[in-house]
């Protein structure tokens, strides 16, 4: 068991410190809404991955797999959450390239659920992370072990190993504070960010698997 645990940790940790679209909202709430919302949207992520990660412990993940219409009911509604996201990320850039438009629109403070539930939506409304878990997290169980009890052991380490490295980016974000308060970095960060879930959003509705 600690073998299995030790060898997915080091996976998981490869997987996690490469750039991708989590990793891309954790930051984009780091520079426009602040360390609070940051780890809301990072803690939502990781419970979205454990969520998966329990599917795929208990089957259920191999049971989407195997439905055509139930992969593609997910993989629609994700595709439209993340385009719906990527456009209103874009569109807030442009606001912020104008002063009327500035001056003249309400702030919406964050809240920890509207965050925490940004990042959630976000990883469970998206098919290929129950695909990987599904593909990944067996080959790691051993031999006479519980396949619940150490998928959820598995998808816990690969979640604390994903907190850590947001952890690390948000703080670093905090760091460097001065530099990315200034509204052409945040109009920046909101831009890529949106064309990145844009991208996703079109590439998953594309996708036919």
């Amino acid at each position: 068991m600690t073998d299995a645990v030790l060898s997915f940790a080091l996976l998981g940790a490869l997987l996690t410190i490469t750039p991708g679209l989590d990793t891309a909202l954790v930051l984009r709430a780091a520079v426009t809404m602040g360390r609070g919302p940051a780890f809301a949207t990072a803690l939502g992520i990781g419970a979205g991955a454990l969520a998966w990660g329990a599917a795929a412990a208990v089957g259920a993940s191999a049971l989407l797999a195997a439905s055509i219409v139930g992969y593609t009911i997910l993989r629609v509604a994700g595709a439209a959450y993340m385009i719906f996201l990527g456009v209103r990320m874009i569109a807030a850039a442009l606001r912020r390239g104008g002063r009327a438009a500035e001056a003249g629109t309400a702030k919406i403070v964050p809240t920890f659920w509207s965050t925490f539930g940004r990042g959630f939506l976000t990883n469970l409304l998206n098919p290929k992370v129950g695909a990987f878990y599904l593909a990944v997290i067996p080959q790691f169980v051993p031999e006479g072990a519980d396949p619940l009890a150490t998928g959820l052991v598995l998808a816990l380490v690969h979640d604390v190993e994903g907190l850590l490295w947001f952890a690390a980016i948000i703080m670093g974000a905090q760091a460097a504070r001065g530099f990315l308060a200034r509204r052409a970095v945040r109009r920046t960060v909101d831009a890529g960010t949106g064309a990145v879930l844009l991208g996703f959003g079109v590439r998953l509705g594309l996708s036919s698997q």
